[in-house]
């Protein structure tokens, strides 16, 4: 996946006529960091970084339910982070969340 964005990033900075550097800079990456995306090098991208290539590129669709997708991520990058630090306490929440929407369906029947 990373890599077709990579490709998309590429070609759309070129089209802006920005150079690799330039770009990485407006980024507040490293160049190689930058071409190592690009080229589907690296595995990760953060989301901050991936935040300011849209606003610059616009290459990612816009959602119109933006407010509940947001939403979502948002949890879901919380939740990422709790479990590196609480692994116990992540699950928990995941599994009070899953039993909560079985709840919701077997109540609504």
């Amino acid at each position: 996946m990373l890599q077709h964005l990579g490709q998309q990033i590429r070609q759309l900075r070129t089209q802006k006529g920005k150079g690799l550097n330039e770009f990485a800079k407006e980024l507040h990456v490293s160049a190689g960091y930058l071409s190592n995306l690009e080229t589907g090098k690296s595995e990760t991208i953060k989301l901050d970084v991936l935040e300011k290539i849209q606003e610059e590129l616009k290459i990612l669709p816009v959602e119109t339910d933006s407010s509940f997708s947001q939403r979502f991520r948002r949890i879901e990058q919380n939740v990422a982070e709790l479990e590196k630090k609480d692994p116990i306490y992540a699950e928990f929440l995941i599994q009070n969340i899953e039993n909560s929407i079985e709840w919701f369906k077997a109540r609504s029947k």
